[in-house]
């Protein structure tokens, strides 16, 4: 097929911009998903567990907080991490270099436009490509931030110009915690401590995705990010400190997850459920909008290396709870075709 001569900005900003004081919004950006009702309703708050970071490397504390882990992490597939050792003065500049980038003129963020022919990197306001779904309300930079020879510099903004060196910082500390807390999972389970951290490699993939969520003039009909699961091992969020918009669901029901300055949300990917044999569980959620105020976070996505074999680790299978997973390979490259569905991967992996 011949190369369009438009831009990458022109081939993937197939939206009109998002104008929050019109009172109609595109009909491409109208969700009609089953739970569409209750994007504008009033959701109880929810009081996920927290899990102390701190105490989890006490020797006093620590076997305390790792049963709370197990148990979080089987009943909930998700928690807010507090004193996990990254500065909050660290945090605040870890986002304002986002916010900064997507208070650019929109020439100067296009010049790091998704190209829709290479993959996902760069800045786009949509993630799929069908026609199935509504797209959803949302502008986002998406970064392969490791291993070093998969990242591609010229998705990542140069304006302002302290970006880069704040991401990679931060990047250098996500994996440190991503360790730990695949190393802590394992010693929850009474596990070889580093089973887990095995499975998921060397040279394993990290991705950095800021969103920005704006206003929006029909919260009852457009969705910030529709349901879903994410594919990883662990997602790590950031949360905007103001602006509520995480759902989960939980006993077939949504619920708002409240923001906790500095913490982060840490949820369950569909390749832990895996590697647990389904004792943690990958949660579902959703982003929702708001009329008013805008609503910027920072998902860091923490992927198995693609050539590694992900399958129930040793110890998880026993006569009491047999082998509910297959193993898998490059897990990550069948999630999106199933997102774009609407539908969830992580069956195709059952046995």
């Amino acid at each position: 097929m011949a190369k369009s001569s438009t831009s990458p900005a022109q081939e993937v900003e197939t939206l009109p911009p998002k104008k929050v004081q019109e009172k109609e919004i595109p009909q491409k950006m109208i969700y009609k998903g089953s739970d569409a009702g209750s994007l504008d309703t009033c959701l109880p708050l929810i009081d996920i567990p927290t899990i102390d970071f701190g105490l989890l490397t006490s020797p006093e504390s620590s076997a305390q907080e790792l049963e709370k882990l197990r148990s979080v992490l089987s009943s909930w597939g998700c928690f807010q991490a507090i004193n996990h050792g990254i500065e909050p003065a660290f945090l605040d500049k870890v986002k304002a270099v986002g916010r900064q980038f997507f208070a650019l003129p929109a020439e100067e963020k296009n010049k790091y436009a998704r190209d829709i022919a290479i993959g996902f990197e760069g800045y786009a306001n949509h993630i799929i490509n069908g026609e199935e779904q509504a797209f959803d309300w949302i502008d986002r930079l998406y970064l392969i931030t490791g291993p070093e020879d998969r990242k591609q510099l010229k998705f990542w903004p140069e304006n302002p110009e302290s970006f880069r060196k704040i991401l990679e910082e931060y990047n250098a500390k996500m994996v440190k915690l991503n360790e730990f807390l695949l190393k802590a999972i394992a010693l929850a389970l009474n596990l070889e401590e580093n089973c887990f951290l095995d499975m998921y490699g060397e040279e394993a993939t990290m991705i950095a995705v800021y969103n920005l969520y704006p206003p929006c003039p029909r919260p009852d009909l457009a969705i910030g990010l529709k349901p879903h699961a994410d594919g990883t091992a662990f997602t790590y969020l950031l949360q905007d400190k103001e602006v509520e918009g995480l759902q989960v669901l939980k006993d077939n029901q949504w619920y708002r997850v409240p923001v906790i300055p500095e913490a982060f949300v840490i949820n369950v990917g569909d390749q832990i459920e895996i590697m647990s044999n389904g004792i943690f569980k990958s949660p579902i959620h959703r982003v929702v909008t708001d009329s008013e105020r805008g609503r910027m976070s920072l998902a860091v996505f923490c992927l198995p290396n693609p050539n590694q074999e992900v399958g129930p680790v040793n110890g998880v299978v026993n006569e009491a709870r047999p082998r509910l997973y297959k193993t898998v390979k490059d897990y990550t490259s069948i999630f999106y075709s199933y997102f774009e569905k609407g539908t969830r991967p992580i069956e195709s992996a059952k046995i």
